[in-house]
């Protein structure tokens, strides 16, 4: 992955660019930001670039000039880390049982499916999506005790053949706390010539011991969607469709079978679904104001949102959100799923008729 195959964030892109030319490159450092943005991969074009052996300028294997470089992307280094195979790139990201994998599960249990998980997604990566791939069903994924071993005893080795090892630690707020202080140590004191780069979607949900040992790189959103349309948007699609029909007509009975459906899927699939009602409600008000809509979504949900929208104004929008964001909360802090989406549908309901007394 070169800079220049990413869209977007070139002042990002030059500033890390920058730390590498004035050797001043940070040992642990914290790239966040918006699941659709381009964190992942930018941590992957810049670990390439660092120890690409054949940097170039506009083209030219020179360093007179501070203008946009990138790595050569040719090289032997370049080649095996466009395949995700380099020996001194690591990764580290959350696991759980699977039926290939039936106990201890660890990260490079699962490398050959992450390895094809990012080359056929562009070297971007959702949490879901990763679940879905390596068929984790309803668990919830966790970096675990053996996984921070694997780290201190990886980068107790020298390198192979680049000039830095690195070690990329994907979704970190996924770090099992038990397991926090054995990394600890490596963040503050790592060997020589190492880089961590942690991905999060969610800093705040990072441990501030972590935080604290890390220079923090937000990466803001981009428009462009990396993942088009999964079968889980689809799906999500439908399931968000009837919920809101069932709402604005308050028909409690569908509401309650609605609540026992959803609340079967795991803890996973409901954040995801909530995470997709999110985004849905933000296009809405895109509508009422006028902007357009991404070509990813299709005829349905399109001509869906379009007549929903009118009934998503401003004052109901804020409400919206501040409810399913905080459902979300409650949902990764293991709040009980029935409960939480019957009360999150009463309350959609009283948005949409303020006056509505349930019988």
């Amino acid at each position: 992955m070169k800079f220049s195959d990413i869209q977007g964030n070139e002042q990002i892109k030059n500033k890390l660019i920058q730390t590498v030319l004035d050797q001043r490159v940070s040992h642990a450092q914290l790239f966040f930001g918006a699941e659709n943005s381009s964190k992942l991969a930018l941590a992957i074009a810049y670990a390439q670039f660092i120890n690409c052996t054949n940097r170039r300028i506009n083209g030219l294997q020179s360093m007179e000039s501070v203008d946009l470089t990138d790595s050569c992307g040719a090289c032997p280094s370049c080649v095996k880390y466009q395949k995700l195979a380099h020996p001194d790139l690591h990764f580290i990201y959350p696991v759980a049982t699977t039926k290939r994998v039936a106990k201890k599960p660890q990260s490079k249990l699962f490398i050959e499916d992450w390895r094809k998980f990012l080359l056929s997604n562009d070297y971007h990566a959702g949490l879901q999506e990763w679940y879905t791939a390596i068929g984790i069903e309803n668990k919830q994924g966790i970096i675990n005790a053996d996984d921070c071993n694997e780290i201190i005893t990886t980068l107790s080795y020298k390198s192979y053949e680049s000039e830095y090892k690195v070690m990329i630690i994907w979704m970190v707020e996924k770090l099992y706390y038990a397991a926090a202080p054995k990394l600890l140590k490596m963040l503050e004191e790592p060997p020589e010539k190492t880089l961590f780069i942690l991905i999060s979607d969610e800093p705040d949900q990072i441990i501030n011991t972590i935080i604290s040992r890390t220079l923090m790189v937000k990466i803001p959103e981009t428009e462009f969607i990396w993942h088009g349309k999964s079968e889980d948007d689809e799906n999500h699609f439908l399931v968000f469709r009837d919920w809101m029909r069932f709402c604005y007509a308050a028909r409690i009975a569908d509401l309650i079978t609605f609540t026992s459906e959803i609340s079967k899927t795991g803890r996973e699939k409901e954040k995801s679904f909530l995470t997709y009602a999110l985004k849905t409600i933000g296009y809405c008000a895109a509508v009422n104001y006028g902007l357009p809509l991404p070509a990813t979504i299709n005829a349905d949900e399109n001509k869906f949102i379009c007549d929903f929208a009118p009934f998503i104004q401003s004052d109901i929008l804020i409400k919206f959100n501040t409810l399913l964001n905080d459902a979300i909360f409650h949902i990764e802090r293991n709040a009980h799923p029935s409960t939480l989406f019957l009360d999150l549908s009463l309350k959609f309901v009283r948005l949409f008729k303020p006056n509505f007394i349930p019988l």
